[in-house]
């Protein structure tokens, strides 16, 4: 068994951006329908949903110190401001962007080794857009746009309907609504079997939280998590450890410093209402806490090793611990993988906020 962990490898998530935005063309074909307001509903120039972008429609959303914007392709989380700083890492919604920041991954997350896996009897196989791994990354959804359903002031609601295709013949619809409060950032989404079989389903969101001046190094992380998943040098799991005396031990909280993650955690400590929370201690001295219910049970970090040389951000000028319903390689080895019959939904929420 090879045991390469997280690697700093030359491998930039541009190329499989890249590679995805091929493949993906056929399916850009998202919705037209404009969205409905009410309540509070608004359109601001740019910003409301009528004009469009490299990210699709434009949607901000306030409460208080916070404003978030929402791209339609992808339903991105492009931006989060808290009086006036931005908190992602992140890029101009007329770029296409890299790292899959703030993209909402379906229908599932992380890897399928070498495109291939098994359902209900039938193999079934989906394009490879990640070559130099042989792995089909981060599901087929990641350049369409999403369709409005209702933009009000605080909140956006979007939807989107995935037709059968090769590889993945089912019908699936998602929903997913973005809002905000005092607190911070909130995002629900439901995905429901619109099909007539049985259905495979994981999702996860790709949020990128910005270090601050300090970058990556100097971040403080406490993440809940007693497992780590050991993987092979494609980042395809081999078996899982205990954190317990390794460099992946954040249970207590402390500096990342040199630590490299591409790196995927489950057995997540929770509260009394099941949430799990993760604390990034900025170099700015903010503090970002991100929760997850228990529609969540893994969380995948990866350290910003890697961009391209175009970003105009540094290496590890922040980080990601996404939400994930399920493991990386679960359409493979079937770990937490939903298995949604015709009309059944699953629904998972998670949320961003600075504590005060």
């Amino acid at each position: 068994m090879t045991d390469a962990g997280p690697t700093r490898s030359g491998w930039s998530r541009r190329g499989a951006l890249t590679t995805l935005t091929a493949t993906s063309a056929a399916a850009a074909l998202g919705g037209r329908a404009a969205a409905r307001s009410s309540g509070g509903g608004h359109h601001l120039p740019g910003h409301g949903g009528g004009e469009q972008s490299a990210s699709g429609r434009l949607y901000e959303i306030r409460s208080g110190h916070h404003r978030a914007l929402v791209g339609g392709v992808a339903a991105t989380l492009l931006s989060w401001r808290v009086s006036g700083e931005e908190m992602l890492l992140t890029h101009s919604p007329d770029e296409v962007g890299e790292g899959f920041q703030g993209k909402t991954i379906l229908p599932w997350p992380n890897r399928i080794d070498r495109g291939t896996y098994e359902f209900n009897g039938e193999r079934l196989r989906v394009p490879i857009n990640e070559p130099s791994r042989q792995a089909a990354l981060h599901g087929l959804m990641n350049f369409v746009e999403w369709e409005p359903v209702r933009h009000r002031t605080d909140s956006v609601s979007l939807r989107y309907l995935l037709h059968p295709q090769y590889g993945y013949p089912f019908r699936m619809a998602f929903l997913v609504e973005y809002s905000v409060d005092r607190h911070g950032v909130r995002c629900t989404l439901t995905a429901e079997n619109a099909g007539e079989h049985e259905a495979p389903v994981g999702w996860a969101n790709h949020t990128y939280i910005a270090a601050g001046t300090g970058g990556t190094d100097g971040m403080e992380l406490r993440l809940p998590a007693a497992t780590y998943y050991r993987t092979n040098e494609r980042l395809i799991p081999t078996g899982t450890a205990s954190v317990a005396g390794t460099e992946y031990d954040f249970r207590s909280g402390r500096t990342i410093g040199s630590t490299s993650m591409d790196t995927a955690f489950k057995d997540l400590a929770r509260n009394r209402r099941g949430h799990a929370t993760v604390r990034f201690g900025r170099t700015d001295g903010l503090d970002v806490l991100l929760w997850v219910d228990e529609s969540y049970g893994y969380l995948q970090v990866y350290t910003d090793d890697a961009p391209s040389e175009q970003r105009p951000q540094p290496a590890r000028s922040g980080i990601t611990v996404e939400p994930n319903t399920c493991p990386p390689n679960a359409f493979v080895t079937g770990e937490a993988v939903r298995v949604v019959r015709p009309g059944e939904r699953h629904t998972g929420t998670w949320g961003v906020l600075v504590p005060r």
